[in-house]
């Protein structure tokens, strides 16, 4: 039992090949003890890791004090296991071995906080279900860090999609125009905490990574989850998959030295090269139903941004009364904005004084400072200032900050475990479409 006192918290980082496992540890947490024991591989992914932790404990501008134990050799998994020397493991790094992590450390009794995806296979996605069913059994957390529902204007937009007096009803929509839609741009040159990022050679390989239709399209699925049936729990049959798709894109020799450091293609990326060009299934789309709402998903990933630009998310929810969407592109300086376009004709007056309410008075007593500008008779954008547009690095600890609380009261909301399984299983069985 946790009690939400100092130090409880004991953090175990398990072969961290990610980036986002040293983002959990960007800023310290009062329950969490500063000692956190690593179980990894020899080689470049822990001590990539290892060197990103010792960049936030020295810092100049509040440095972090974490104090990794590490322990480097081939038997690492049954080693954390033996040892078990913390009551929470965190998750991020190959996800090919990922459920098997998931699933071996539930066994042993031990939480589990993950990065996302924890399947990358339709057929693992048994073995993700009854992790499930053996952490309820044994009294741990399994989660997932889904730091999108973070994001301002995704909270925006889901809370103003709850009120029929500006939104309407969510419409059924159909395959060609969906009721709701999340789409998002990435990039595989990037930087992160200021610096260029090191992508590790097997982030090319869809065998280990996943195709980008099961990896970052799990952020897209669950803020549908998340926005259009809010803590209602959902289950397999609610899902409907209407069509999957899946495409390359294409990596000259050049680009994958500049993000892996990498001079040449290790021998398993063989079987994804054209001549010297590598293919990669980084991009994806999945039209579903859920509850009898047509819903998209879509990701792709291009190699680098334009100058100035960055990774880019559009999202739209069509109501009977208006649209509420969010774009990030270039007309919007890269910044996730949020627009609300009405659908109705008559009764515009009175529609925009009870969005002028939800969005001045009510929203505001959360967000203070927020404020509706009209556009035009039908348009309108939500101003949000700065200080709430903290970035995905800094979701990192709002979601931890989360969990945290989990673990104190002792389990997730209701709604949460079953609709981590339905999300899993919109996108590996968008994957078995897609490959048909």
């Amino acid at each position: 039992m946790f009690t939400g006192a100092k130090g409880e918290v004991k953090l175990i980082t398990l072969d961290p090949g990610h980036f986002h496992a040293a983002l959990v540890q960007k800023s310290m947490y009062a329950q969490v003890d500063p000692v956190v024991y690593v179980y990894a591989p020899e080689g470049p992914d822990v001590q990539d890791h290892l060197n990103r932790i010792k960049g936030f404990n020295t810092r100049a501008e509040n440095p972090t004090s974490w104090e990794e134990k590490v322990y480097t050799g081939p038997d690492f998994l049954e080693k954390m296991i033996a040892e078990k020397p913390g009551n929470v493991v965190v998750i991020s790094g190959n996800n090919a071995k990922k459920t098997e992590y998931i699933a071996k450390s539930i066994d042993a009794g031990i939480n589990v906080l993950a990065d996302k995806p924890m399947v990358i296979s339709p057929k693992e996605f048994p073995k993700l279900e009854q992790a499930f069913k053996t952490a309820k059994e044994k009294g741990v957390l399994l989660y997932d860090i889904m730091t999108e529902r973070y994001e301002v204007t995704a909270i925006l937009q889901r809370e103003l999609s709850k009120i029929p007096e500006v939104f309407g009803e969510l419409q059924t929509g159909t395959a060609e125009e969906p009721a709701i839609t999340q789409e998002s741009v990435h990039h595989f040159f990037k930087y992160v905490a200021g610096n260029p990022i090191k992508r590790p050679a097997w982030f090319f390989d869809v065998e280990q990574q996943g195709e980008g239709i099961v990896d970052v399209t799990t952020h897209l699925v669950d803020l549908i989850q998340w926005a259009a049936f809010p803590e209602v729990p959902l289950k397999k049959e609610d899902v409907e998959i209407i069509s999957g798709k899946h495409w390359t894109t294409d990596l000259t020799p050049e680009m994958f030295n500049k993000v892996t450091h990498l001079d040449g293609y290790p021998e398993y990326l063989n079987k994804y090269l054209d001549g010297d060009v590598l293919k990669v299934y980084s991009n994806g789309e999945i039209v579903y139903k859920l509850k009898g709402i047509y819903a998209k998903v879509s990701e792709t990933w291009n190699y680098q941004a334009p100058k100035g630009a960055g990774d880019t998310h559009y999202s739209i929810m069509r109501g009977s009364v208006c649209n509420i969407i969010i774009k990030q592109g270039e007309e919007e300086g890269y910044k996730p904005t949020l627009y609300i376009e009405a659908n109705i004709d008559e009764g515009l007056e009175t529609f925009e004084g009870g969005l002028s309410k939800a969005v001045d008075q009510d929203l505001a007593v959360i967000y203070p400072g927020i404020k509706l500008v009209k556009l035009d008779d039908k348009h309108w954008i939500v101003d949000i200032p700065e200080k709430y547009k903290v970035g995905h690095e800094a979701h990192f600890r709002q979601v931890t900050e989360k969990f945290l609380r989990y673990l104190q009261k002792g389990s997730l909301p209701a709604w949460e475990v079953p609709n981590m399984i339905v999300k899993y299983y919109t996108t590996t069985e968008g994957l078995k479409l897609a490959d048909k």
